[in-house]
């Protein structure tokens, strides 16, 4: 057994796990729509591992993740669509492409010299060069590429922030804020109202305000419910242990927010 494996061993492995006669049954059987949710789920395992700053885990957790890739490029070199090369092909030349404030050349070989270039400047560059592949890949509007698979707040963030780079945003954080304050007491009008659907669409609408505000301060929306949700469940079981909900469950609300109000102030 070496002491490190390599890159080529560990398609060897996934080539082997994948042979029609000797390989992994489960492997075999597998295709790419059978294995994407388990390419999401390693996604946020890494992240977690982030969050948590275990880089133990995330070294762990990235190796997971590399396995996913690998997996794909071997049914793709099966069917004779591409390989693993390929991919590294593919995405070290957008880079390069993408990146002439460091390659001016369009080569790895060339180095920058001469004036400096701001970062607003090579933003500009960047969405200039990826408008062009868009429309090389037939996506001529500005928003065909964001994926209507993504989760749906990480798909309103990358909605607002590709109309943002076409001016279409607010010129500071208080007319987002005005903005949010106006979704709100639209729901509450469908709230008194009684009419489901018009309450779903001004939810959407106030969320859709929310991480628009979130964008304009820099925060990440996902990162910040986490760290509420976390907070949530500190708070929750502190309750629990005061209380013994599960063996407790007629207690009234004033109890339950007393303890609720005494978690908090405990941090």
């Amino acid at each position: 057994m070496p002491e490190y494996y390599s890159i080529k061993d560990l398609r060897y492995l996934m080539a082997r796990l994948r042979d029609p006669e000797t390989g992994c049954p489960w492997d075999i059987k597998q295709s790419y729509a059978t294995i994407a949710s388990y390419t999401v789920e390693e996604v946020y395992e890494v992240v977690d591992a982030i969050e948590r700053n275990d880089l133990s885990d995330l070294s762990e957790e990235l190796g997971d993740l590399l396995f996913q890739i690998i997996f794909y490029c071997q049914m793709a070199e099966e069917q004779g669509e591409f390989d693993f090369d390929t991919v590294i092909n593919h995405i070290t030349s957008k880079l390069v492409r993408r990146h002439p404030h460091v390659f001016p050349d369009g080569t790895l070989e060339s180095s920058r010299e001469g004036a400096s270039i701001d970062e607003q400047q090579i933003k500009q560059n960047w969405e200039a060069i990826k408008q062009e592949e868009r429309q090389k890949k037939g996506n001529s509007g500005i928003l065909d590429d964001v994926p209507n698979a993504l989760p749906a707040q990480m798909r309103a963030t990358k909605l607002q922030k590709r109309a943002a780079n076409y001016g279409f945003d607010w010129p500071n954080v208080d007319g987002v804020i005005d903005k949010v304050k106006e979704e709100l007491a639209e729901l509450q009008q469908e709230v008194d109202s009684g009419d489901k659907a018009r309450q779903e669409e001004e939810l959407g609408d106030l969320m859709f305000a929310c991480v628009n505000l979130a964008r304009h301060l820099s925060i990440d929306p996902e990162q910040a419910l986490a760290k509420t949700n976390n907070k949530f469940v500190r708070r929750f079981e502190s309750m629990d242990a005061e209380l013994d909900l599960k063996n407790n469950e007629t207690l009234n609300v004033d109890t339950l927010e007393q303890a609720w109000i005494k978690a908090k102030q405990a941090e």
